[in-house]
């Protein structure tokens, strides 16, 4: 599984994707040079259950530490990993 990152001036995406077949992605807005906000998340039926979302979410986490920016959560997955693994807080915002 490959998690890729795209970006355009106002919207982002990780998307998950698994020999050639886009398995999910997860969406955001740039809402300045300091904060994203992870607005939606989809997975193909097909990949439920396979940490897909789990991936996606570490990914943006990942890219948010680099570029010292912090997340606000308002897709309902996202929102309930920030609630459950704590590891990843450093980047929400408070």
């Amino acid at each position: 599984m490959e998690i890729v990152l795209k970006e355009d001036e106002t919207k982002g995406a990780a998307i998950a994707i698994d020999n050639d077949t886009r398995a999910g992605m997860m969406t955001y807005s740039i809402a300045g040079s300091e904060l994203i906000i992870i607005d939606h998340t989809d997975v193909d039926p097909k990949y439920s259950g396979k940490g897909v979302g789990k991936q996606m979410l570490y990914k943006i986490v990942e890219m948010a530490r680099e570029k010292k920016i912090k997340i606000i959560p308002l897709c309902p997955f996202a929102n309930s990993m920030f609630k459950k693994v704590e590891d990843i807080n450093d980047v929400l915002k408070k």
